[in-house]
């Protein structure tokens, strides 16, 4: 179901003009589809509006995915799948952002070459400056866009797509097309990712249940980070505002794991939710950095309700490791 406009659409004009200002919406204003896209990407909020900086949601994830809360992703495939490639490995990152998955990595004696490609100078110059002062030299950092990178220059043991595959577009050709090209034979792609709806166009049934979700939360709990206004209710995003947000946002999400299942054979794949956290939290993860016993006993009772959930619907992000089908 498409949604070109909804009420949610200009309670986030509001609440975005209280937290960012007005500066950063006008940035939305721009014809350069690109430097709107740039200018979604700002962390001045990170540890006060963002959901997936909650730390009992990357402990639930961690959880989901590598049977620990205590190990990320990222350390789970070095232990159980890289350790065993011939170092020195070269990695590619498209979509890297701020980097700090990468600059972790580089510190294991694995890593012969990360190479980093996203298309916002600034934050590939922050993340270059943390490598120099760290004594880093196996970080190689590359601005533009995904379609200008040569993707014949050179072999790859891992293409690393984290949270940005669902910002680029025509997923099917990248990923049947472009990436195989560039990962050596015994390469591996990994993904993790949300991969439900484009352009977040929920289904009217995910709609109730985030509703029902956000009844669960006790009213101070449910008041919006750096405004009077407390959350009630939840209509799902508009087309628009989407495409006015940032234009690369869950672009082609829904083609993702249809063409990872086409050209790739799974090593593994493992789904971590995100149906119902990302909408009933959103605006308010402020409340939950640091819980007193009350949040921490809303965030268990959010788990259960959204494990419930994906028991009978598919989950919107994945954790994935896959490998080029051959012949």
């Amino acid at each position: 179901m498409t949604r070109l406009i909804t009420i949610e659409d200009f309670t986030d004009v509001y609440v975005k003009l209280r937290q960012r200002g007005a500066r950063f919406l006008l940035s939305k204003l721009s014809l350069d589809r690109k430097r709107r896209s740039v200018s979604a990407f700002d962390a001045s909020l990170e540890h006060t509006s963002n959901w997936w900086e909650i730390p009992l949601v990357k402990e639930r994830w961690n959880r989901m995915i590598t049977g620990d809360a205590h190990m990320t992703f990222e350390e789970y495939t070095i232990d159980r799948y890289l350790s065993q490639m011939a170092p020195p490995l070269r990695v590619l990152s498209p979509g890297s952002g701020y980097c700090q998955h990468e600059l972790a990595m580089a510190d294991n004696p694995l890593f012969g070459e990360i190479v980093c490609l996203d298309i916002n100078q600034g934050n590939l110059d922050d993340a270059a400056a943390r490598a120099r002062e760290r004594g880093l030299s196996n970080l190689t950092f590359h601005c533009g866009d995904i379609e200008g990178f040569d993707f014949t220059h050179g072999r790859f043991d891992l293409v690393m797509f984290n949270n940005s595959l669902h910002h680029f577009r025509n997923v099917r050709r990248l990923l049947g097309n472009l990436i195989p090209q560039c990962l050596k034979p015994t390469g591996l792609l990994l993904v993790y990712e949300y991969v439900g709806p484009t352009r977040f166009q929920l289904p009217s049934t995910q709609i109730r249940a985030i509703n029902e979700a956000i009844r669960l939360i006790e009213k101070p709990l449910r008041q919006r980070y750096r405004t009077s206004t407390y959350k009630t209710h939840y209509y799902g995003s508009g087309l628009l505002r989407m495409v006015m947000a940032d234009p690369s946002e869950a672009v082609d999400s829904a083609s993702i794991l249809p063409a990872l299942h086409a050209f790739y054979d799974t090593i593994e794949e493992r789904p971590f939710g995100g149906n119902i956290l990302p909408y009933a939290l959103k605006d308010l993860a402020f409340h939950f950095v640091r819980p007193d016993e009350r949040a921490t006993e809303t965030l268990h009772r959010l788990f259960r309700f959204e494990d419930e959930y994906i028991r009978t619907h598919q989950s919107d992000y994945v954790f994935g490791l896959y490998r080029p089908k051959r012949g």
